[in-house]
């Protein structure tokens, strides 16, 4: 499918032009090849056209009043720039008539054509005295279709970061057969649950958890993070990152659509394709700029035709193209788009994912951040610190209970069960009839038993008496730990105490974000002593414990009814809510899929720098798209009346077509380029 990255809402099954701005559509999925089919048509334009131009330039310099040879050598000449040079640009500006959207095409096609037709009528009725315009006509096709050769490969250099991603993926993955034979398939076939053995300097091909083996990998160019992370057993692994001196064998679990560095780029395309609110004042100037400009080029032809001096038609039509041509509205209409099409692609080599355009304008207004504890303040990864079991059962069982039950579960704390059994040698028990209760437990059949896992208060709603949890020490000892209960129908056969460190750039990061101005607020499920404990450590005096996500997102829309902007950062199910309740939801990479999706910003690596990353990002592409449309407006604001001719009763300067083309040209190239700087904004520490 090919979409305008300006006008999202125009798009088509194959290549063509925009119906409102006239811009080439490109593909919605950036592809890996680099090679645009439009970039080289229209540099073949360019090149044949200014072969051609030149001579007729060079005539029109020279001679004011040529002979007819030479008249006729530039119509010979020009008709094939003005008409297939230029061809393009009238075909589009027919469709901004037919479509009711008139565009920089619809002006550039009036231009040009009032020029060539002018010039035609003066030869073929053989009015000698007065002066033609072909080289005009011609040289104005060739500084556009430079113009447009410059921009495509400007916009071709804006999905450069998507196309490196796409680069990672190896094309082959080595996979273990029942034999033990390695062999190479490749990457589209490979399917889900197949073991690949990944060696020394390899990229890893899919997404998947290493299940023998270790080594460092390399995911620099996914999570912006320089540093290898260690991976052994049990940890994931995602597709495209370089191993390191080690190697492994992992176990394939998301393939071809599904893997994280498709996920990056098809995220990263939509937010490209987004409009930011800023753009809406472009958009509403847009749409009543091409229709004044016409306007104003015609007062200027009357008014020279009325008062100017001889020859008047001559000097009227000259202001008037060179009104149509300079006031063409590019540079307008590309200021937003470039900035945002640069400002997301610098973002995923970053580790930061923006689903879209007004997620990235709201991040630099936040004053609130709302934040989860665990797998977002907390490293996510907890582990069984004690088991404690009531009379009649063993540790054992009550491990083996919970590992099944969290077999069925996407929660952080599942996969420290399911570790602990593991070392341990307990196979989970089967389970069924799996229910989730967001914020509270999980119940299920486990062997054909009903059992329950959860908070205290959650165990004690379902019948079972729970005032032993809270007198066991560790219950109250303040430690950052988390405790669930576990119990067969109402009977509670005991509970397990999980640690969860704090994340090592947690700290840092929030003081930096206080100091930035932001209110730090932590909103978390677990109890108020763990709670508390963290707080305390990270240096938050406001915090909520023991919250269910609907009041989560009631704390959100308390802070909203108060005029704060809030921006909500959490991985977990049970923070979707708040996620989508926030003016921003910023999500941890390491969390789950509806966290993800319910999200305007993704932190690949879940590392809390990736918020003061995003902040930055958010800050320096909003201040760049401001400086284009400062530039825009005022390029527009000065160039028509200087066009028109207001200097020449006081300096006696006129603004040449050609110039005015140029000028135009050059606007459209200086707000590329522009945006362009934030392909190199430094987003470290």
């Amino acid at each position: 499918m090919y979409v305008c990255p300006m006008h999202p809402e125009a798009r088509q099954s194959g290549p063509g032009d925009c119906f409102k701005c006239g811009m080439s559509l490109e593909l919605e999925q950036p592809s890996i090849s680099a090679e645009d089919p439009e970039l080289h048509r229209m540099s073949l334009r360019f090149w044949i056209s200014l072969v051609l131009a030149l001579p007729v330039a060079f005539v029109g310099m020279r001679h004011m009043h040529p002979s007819r040879e030479i008249q006729w050598l530039e119509i010979f000449l020009s008709t094939p720039v003005v008409f297939w040079g230029g061809g393009p640009f009238f075909a589009r500006a027919w469709k901004s008539i037919v479509n009711r959207s008139l565009n920089m095409f619809t002006l550039i096609a009036l231009g040009t054509g009032a020029a060539y037709f002018y010039s035609l009528f003066v030869v073929i009725a053989a009015q000698e005295k007065l002066p033609l315009y072909f080289e005009s006509a011609a040289v104005i096709v060739v500084l556009v279709l430079l113009g447009q050769v410059l921009e495509l490969r400007a916009r071709a250099k804006t999905s450069s970061a998507l196309r490196e991603l796409l680069t990672l993926a190896p094309p082959f993955a080595r996979v273990l057969e029942s034999g033990g034979q390695e062999v190479d398939v490749p990457l589209e076939k490979v399917p889900v649950g197949d073991l690949i053995r990944v060696r020394p300097g390899e990229k890893v091909p899919v997404d998947g958890i290493v299940v023998e083996g270790a080594s460092a990998v390399d995911e620099s160019m996914v999570t912006g993070e320089p540093l290898s992370a260690e991976k052994v057993a049990g940890d994931r692994v995602t597709g495209g990152t370089v191993n390191g001196t080690g190697s492994f064998v992992m176990r394939a679990e998301r393939v071809g659509e599904g893997t994280l560095l498709v996920q990056i780029v098809r995220l990263v395309a939509q937010a490209q394709r987004s409009k930011a609110p800023i753009q809406r004042l472009a958009d509403q100037v847009s749409a009543w700029f091409v229709p004044i400009v016409i306007v104003a080029a015609l007062a200027a032809f009357v008014a020279w035709f009325r008062w100017g001096p001889p020859p008047s038609l001559a000097h009227a039509l000259v202001n008037a193209v060179a009104v149509l041509i300079i006031a063409c509205p590019c540079a307008l209409g590309l200021a937003t788009p470039m900035a945002i099409m640069v400002g997301t692609g610098r973002g995923a080599k970053a580790g930061v994912l923006i689903r879209d355009a007004e997620s990235l304008e709201t991040l630099a207004k936040v004053d609130t951040l709302v934040i989860d504890k665990t797998g977002t303040l907390t490293e996510g990864k907890p582990r069984v610190k004690e088991i404690h079991a009531l009379a009649g059962t063993s540790e054992e069982e009550i491990l083996r209970l919970a590992a099944g039950l969290e077999s069925a579960s996407e929660h952080p704390l599942a996969s420290a069960f399911l570790k602990a059994a593991s070392q341990r040698h307990l196979i989970p028990g089967l389970v069924t009839d799996f229910h989730a209760t967001p914020g509270k437990g999980i119940q299920g059949k486990v062997d054909n038993r009903n059992v329950a896992l959860g908070h205290e208060r959650f165990l004690k709603e379902l019948g079972m008496e729970t005032n032993v949890i809270r007198a066991s020490g560790s219950a109250d000892k303040g430690e950052v730990v988390t405790i669930v209960g576990i119990g067969i129908d109402q009977e509670l056969l005991g509970w397990i105490t999980l640690s969860d460190p704090i994340k090592h750039s947690a700290k840092e990061t929030l003081k930096l974000l206080q100091e930035d101005g932001l209110r730090i607020v932590m909103a978390t499920g677990d109890r108020r002593a763990a709670a508390e404990a963290v707080a305390r450590d990270l240096g938050i005096s406001e915090f909520h414990a023991e919250v269910l996500p609907t009041l989560k997102a009631e704390i959100i829309k308390k802070l909203q009814s108060e005029g704060k902007v809030v921006a909500m950062a959490g991985d977990g199910i049970n923070d979707a809510p708040a996620l989508a309740q926030a003016d921003v939801g910023i999500s941890m990479g390491n969390g789950t899929d509806i966290a993800i999706e319910s999200s305007g910003i993704t932190l690949v690596k879940g590392d809390l720098w990736g918020i003061w990353r995003a902040r930055q990002l958010s800050r320096a592409t909003l201040r760049n798209i401001r400086q284009n449309l400062f530039f825009a407006f005022v390029y527009n604001t000065l160039g028509v009346p200087v066009a028109a001719g207001v200097l020449y009763p006081f300096f006696g300067i006129l603004l040449s077509p050609m110039v005015a083309s140029a000028a135009m040209s050059a606007s459209s190239v200086s707000v590329i380029a522009n945006a362009l700087r934030l392909r190199w904004l430094a987003l470290d520490r």
